[in-house]
């Protein structure tokens, strides 16, 4: 059985020229003689139609002549050969090479990083009478010749580094973003900024579940920028990413390499916190990277590291890095989803 076509571009001819009435051939009869007389209009295209193939000629002579002018370029010199092309883009590359991916986007995250320093009182100067009794050492006030003295205040333990980390700023009002275990139990917290100014940090929150916390800057920079995040719901195996911070306080420092798996565990070596949902990447890290961010090479912030897999004592790097996933991140600094 024949089908019908769904579509069809044809089209029905339309209905031909209608046959002369008696009217039209009396119409056409009284016409005045004068009207089959060319006017100028009339003789200036049949002046045309004589010339039609010389004006032709002339117009592809004309296009032929443009065409030549175009390729010689200015001053009539010869246009460049592919040869000479070659040459000039490999010397202008020796000359001023191109930046490479990873360090576009070193330079794109650097302004928001920052190094976050924890403090703590040195207990070891701190006075401890109980202690000192049991060295076996006198701590009873002696009388003293000459007039009365005051006594002697103890001394007051100074405020001693206790660790060192790295932050990255997620909001240009100073809010950084940082982890949990790099300020957990420092009396005082200090940030320093790429411009070098260094100012105090107070903890706005916590989010244990991903070891993360929440710093604000008592000062910033005139001119902070946040850092760019992106979603992780598209990061695949395979991906590169680069991990920035200040491992062993040397920094700010880079590493690049590539996420090697996702939805990953890890438990603290203590074993009272197991984090779950992690971005597994193969960046160097080391302490004093967590709390950096992982970055892709647009320079976007996809996770902030917080852990370094090591089945021996050493807390060296030996190719496992773990980094909290920044949706984790920013839904607990109240940011909205992506």
């Amino acid at each position: 059985m024949k089908k019908a076509p769904l579509y069809s571009r044809s089209r029905r001819p339309g209905p031909g020229p209608a046959a002369p009435t008696a009217a039209t051939a009396a119409m056409d009869r009284a016409a005045p003689a004068t009207s089959a007389a060319p006017g100028r209009r009339q003789r200036a295209l049949q002046a045309l139609r004589r010339h039609e193939r010389r004006l032709w000629w002339l117009g592809l002579l004309l296009v032929l002549a443009l065409a030549w002018a175009w390729r010689a370029g200015p001053a009539g010199k010869p246009a460049l050969t592919i040869e000479q092309i070659d040459h000039l883009m490999r010397k202008s590359i020796a000359e001023k090479p191109l930046d490479s991916a990873a360090a576009r986007a070193y330079e794109k995250v650097i302004p928001s990083v920052v190094r976050v320093v924890g403090y703590a009182k040195d207990e070891d100067e701190t006075p401890d009478p109980a202690k000192a009794a049991r060295e076996g050492k006198d701590t009873t006030p002696r009388p003293e010749a000459g007039p009365r003295k005051e006594a002697a205040r103890p001394k007051e333990p100074e405020m001693k580094e206790r660790g060192v980390g790295t932050g990255v700023v997620i909001i240009d009002n100073g809010t950084i973003l940082t982890n949990l275990h790099v300020v957990l139990g420092a009396e005082q917290v200090k940030v320093t900024f790429m411009d070098g100014l260094e100012t105090e940090a107070r903890l706005v929150s916590v989010m244990p579940e991903h070891d993360l916390a929440v710093l604000q800057s008592r000062k910033i920079p005139d001119d902070l920028a946040a850092a760019t995040m992106r979603g992780t719901a598209d990061l695949r195996p395979g991906d590169r990413v680069m991990a920035v911070g200040f491992p062993f306080g040397v920094g700010p420092s880079a590493s690049e390499g590539v996420v090697s798996g996702l939805k990953r565990e890890f438990r603290s070596p203590e074993g009272d916190r197991l984090l779950t949902n992690l971005i597994q990447f193969d960046a160097a890290a080391n302490p004093g990277n967590s709390g950096g961010p992982l970055i892709t090479m647009e320079g976007e912030v996809v996770g902030i590291v917080t852990a370094i897999l090591n089945p021996t004592k050493q807390r060296v790097f030996v190719g496992i890095g773990f980094a909290v996933p920044i949706e984790n991140a920013a839904a607990g600094a109240g940011m909205p989803p992506f």
